[in-house]
């Protein structure tokens, strides 16, 4: 929030600006006072303080500067704590999905749900920040056995959710979708899952062909749906979104990249970690790729080479959340 740019400034006011109660004992000539209006000797004024805002101070994650802001950035859970409240902008990501791995190709892994918000509010207080986990690796369980890729994990921060990217599916599996975007479809699993609501995420692609040497789906990214699957042309995962909380614009939350049997095309990860499919192998099983950590990038699917075997798809990239304020 801010005090009033016109008309009259109330000491409740100022107080509530400072984070402390409204009714709380305050002096114009106190040091918290003139450091919120910018007067730091003198004569003060209630219209010096038109339009002025608190300054946040805090703690936590590894801490950097861009001009007038300060950066926290959180690549693992912690406290964001506050000893001067006002308000934040921050970005929270979730954790990727994780590839589906069957007989032939799984669909590619969703990315995490990318949530950015201005102007939250915090006190003087201690705030616990989730950062989720991507998925682990999938393995084919042989025998004929599938196994859809898992979700990611939630990422939070003060109620602003970036939510977990969903599974790919594993041959005629249907994929999943949760929080963020959706898992691509398997070789025979039709339909790509949709996107969940907890933050910007789309769709995983679906099968549009299915023809020898048989490919699947790619997942859903923060900025597109995944690519879809035709014959033995995988699809490739979702782009990702770009964002310049930090200082510089860095993309996020690609969606992963499927696999096709022998012979067939390789999907790429989408823009922003997402991991590409595995390159095939035409005897051999291969290991699918990890999405990139603390972007929240989907994983890249496997394949089954014409031995058998027991293939393992990528598992999620790790989710992150920045907090940034004004400190000066």
């Amino acid at each position: 929030m801010a005090l009033p740019s016109s008309g009259q400034i109330t000491l409740n006011q100022v107080n509530v600006e400072l984070s402390n109660s409204g009714t709380a004992q305050i002096g114009m000539n106190d040091s918290a006072v003139r450091g919120l209006f910018g007067i730091a000797s003198g004569e003060i004024e209630m219209s010096d303080g038109y339009g002025k805002a608190a300054l946040v101070a805090a703690t936590g994650g590894t801490v950097t500067t861009d001009g007038d802001y300060k950066v926290h950035t959180f690549t693992s859970s912690g406290t964001f704590a506050v000893s001067a409240g006002g308000d934040v902008d921050c970005l929270v990501i979730g954790g990727g999905g994780g590839a589906g791995a069957g007989t032939t190709a799984g669909g590619g892994g969703g990315a995490g749900g990318h949530q950015k918000s201005t102007g939250v509010s915090v006190s003087a207080s201690n705030y616990t920040v989730t950062v989720g986990a991507g998925a682990a690796r999938t393995s084919y369980g042989g025998g004929g056995a599938v196994a859809n890729g898992a979700a990611g994990n939630q990422s939070s921060f003060n109620s602003v959710l970036g939510g977990s990217g969903g599974g790919g599916g594993a041959d005629t599996s249907a994929p999943t979708g949760h929080g963020g975007s959706g898992g691509g479809g398997g070789f025979g699993g039709g339909s790509g899952a949709a996107a969940g609501s907890q933050g910007s995420g789309n769709a995983g692609g679906s099968l549009t062909s299915f023809a020898s040497p048989y490919a699947a789906a790619g997942g859903g990214g923060a900025g597109a749906a995944g690519g879809n699957a035709s014959g033995g042309s995988a699809g490739s995962g979702g782009s990702g979104l770009a964002d310049s909380i930090t200082g510089s614009s860095i993309t996020r939350a690609g969606g992963g990249g499927s696999t096709s049997r022998q012979g067939g095309t390789v999907g790429s990860g989408g823009s922003g970690g997402g991991a590409a499919g595995a390159s095939n192998g035409s005897t051999s099983s291969v290991v699918g790729n990890n999405g990139s950590a603390n972007t929240g990038g989907g994983g890249g699917s496997s394949q089954r080479g014409a031995l058998g075997g027991e293939p393992q798809s990528g598992g999620g990239g790790s989710g992150i959340v920045i907090i940034r304020y004004q400190y000066q």
